[in-house]
């Protein structure tokens, strides 16, 4: 039962994370250079950029395969691509996460 309860303040919490959204100017410069990126087409500094989120974590809004792709969010400092990404759905709705898919806020501009 601890198990379940755990499980279902994560998904509370996720939940609440994700309907307060985040403005865009109160994201990182380079989540904002990243949704220009996005918005002109490119170019993209990663070659994982722009493939499709299939959104096994069930956190963003049901969607058909192939409805998100993601997009890496440089982190300076790091080595590798970081944990902070950009995940566009066709619609035009965008979202960002710092934590490596483990919560999302939706971009409010």
């Amino acid at each position: 039962m601890r198990g379940l309860a755990a499980v279902l303040a994560f998904v509370c919490f996720a939940a609440a994370a994700f309907d307060q959204g985040v403005s865009l100017k109160s994201l990182p410069a380079e989540a904002r250079e990243t949704l220009e990126r996005i918005k002109a087409g490119g170019p993209f500094p990663y070659r994982q950029d722009g493939r499709v989120f299939g959104n096994r974590e069930g956190l963003l809004p049901k969607q058909k395969r192939g409805y998100y792709r993601e997009y890496t969010v440089r982190t300076p400092g790091a080595r590798d691509r970081g944990a902070r990404r950009i995940v566009a759905g066709q619609g035009g709705e965008y979202y960002y996460t710092d934590d490596h898919y483990r919560s999302f806020r939706r971009i409010r501009e």
